[in-house]
């Protein structure tokens, strides 16, 4: 039987780890163990031993991928109409997945049910301290300070302390730079980044033969810790947002790529599999990098020229996953508050929320951040933060997988509107 399991793709695999990790942590808890080692321990140290390996590859595989894909587009032209399309592209799918969650918020109204305030009906998460910890003196600043993150004083910290968007910036300048090089020192460069690349994708796969392991350990600690009780007072605010992230992931991206990329929507999802049940499990986008390089490339079939600029940017800034649920937390925090949202105070949370999901994306606790930031803006307390903490690690699961199947999206549009013709052309079973 184990024999077949290793036969079988990795995405089933996967799957397979991901429904026995539900209910292991399930019947586990946190407290059952065996010889003082509690199973929550040991779900705890293979999933950060698999998130380690994944942040491993990520600074290296970054730099050398965006150094080889710029070599390939050569031209400074080529560059800048890339780059255009991927912020038109970016900035779109963020607006509208964002209205797709005030919609959805405003039609269901989660934070009044049977005309009481959901703040009454829960009160405020244990949690609650940390997470002010965690947001204490950010605030609308961090938006701008997005711009100096751009260009970092030191490239090595930058690095270290993974300032992506230094690191991006840095890249995408010697990969244009590395281009005017003469003869023969240029040679040898490409030379070595491309090793370098090469290098970096087979150490990605041979880490991803070991995705299931970690998806189990990962999703068991979840579902230990967290259990099914806790979602019960929060299910119209849970479902609001799982409802609206649905939407934008089975529909509208979907009916971009028949439209715009003209390919089919259901070979990308096949495609992608792997990429998006690590984001889940993961719930960081630039920790599934790697393996979402790996798909838009080898499954999908998109150049390194145009994933190696998309992928690694869209890590960064492109949100529309964690954007919509900004939106749809704020509008939720404000109801059970019992405070009536005019259009132009929702406007408002719409304008915030874009910019937000942007601008502190590399802040930990990133969503909460900007949550705090909108809630600043409209004038409601902090605290209304602990509403939402019970449900927030899953919906981060969630969120993150939109977010990187966003950007894949993205990948694949740009390949056909540069011209490429073997996008998504080979079928995955």
């Amino acid at each position: 039987m184990f024999s077949a399991y290793l036969r079988l793709q990795l995405h089933w695999q996967i799957l397979i780890a991901l429904g026995l990790a539900v209910l292991a942590g399930l019947t586990t808890g946190t407290d059952a163990g065996v010889f003082d080692i509690t199973f929550y321990q040991l779900y705890d140290f293979f999933g950060t031993l698999f998130l380690n390996a994944l942040k491993m590859l990520i600074v290296p595989l970054i730099i050398s991928s965006i150094i080889v894909g710029m070599m390939g587009i050569g031209s400074g032209e080529r560059l800048g109409r890339l780059g255009g399309k991927t912020i038109a592209y970016y900035a779109i799918t963020s607006l509208l997945a964002i209205l797709t969650g005030l919609i959805m918020v405003n039609i269901t109204a989660p934070g009044i049910v049977d005309g009481l305030s959901v703040k009454e009906m829960i009160g405020l998460s244990a949690e609650t301290e940390q997470v002010f910890a965690n947001i204490d003196g950010k605030g609308a600043g961090d938006i701008v300070d997005v711009f100096l993150r751009m260009v970092p004083v030191n490239i090595v910290s930058a690095a270290a302390n993974g300032q992506m968007l230094g690191l991006i910036f840095f890249s995408l300048l010697f990969g244009y730079f590395l281009t005017r090089i003469k003869e023969p020192q240029g040679s040898v460069l490409r030379h070595f980044w491309q090793g370098v690349l090469d290098v970096m994708m087979e150490m990605t796969n041979w880490v991803m033969k070991f995705a299931p392991l970690g998806v189990f350990a990962l999703v068991a600690k979840v579902i230990a810790s967290s259990g099914i009780d806790v979602f019960k007072p929060l299910a119209v605010f849970f479902f609001t947002v799982i409802i609206s992230l649905a939407i934008h992931f089975l529909l509208i991206l979907p009916l971009i790529l028949k439209t715009i990329a003209k390919v089919s929507p259901w070979r990308h999802f096949n495609a992608m599999s792997p990429a998006l049940l690590t984001a889940f499990s993961t719930s960081s986008s630039s920790a599934t990098l790697p393996v979402t390089i790996d798909c838009v490339e080898q499954r999908a079939g998109v150049s390194n020229n145009v994933s190696s600029f998309t992928l690694p940017l869209g890590a960064t800034v492109n949100m529309d996953g964690t954007a919509l649920y900004e939106c749809v937390a704020a509008m939720f925090i404000a109801q059970a508050y019992g405070l009536e949202l005019s259009f132009a105070t929702q406007f408002m949370i719409v304008l915030i929320a874009l910019l937000t999901s942007i601008g502190v994306a590399g802040i930990p606790s990133a969503s909460l951040v900007a949550i705090s930031i909108i809630l600043g803006a409209i004038g409601l307390p902090l605290e209304g933060i602990g509403l939402i903490l019970a449900v927030d690690r899953v919906l981060d699961m969630c969120r993150t997988a939109v977010n990187v199947f966003s950007d894949s999206v993205a990948a694949v549009v740009i390949a056909r509107l540069e011209g490429e013709t073997n996008v998504l052309q080979k079928e995955i079973i």
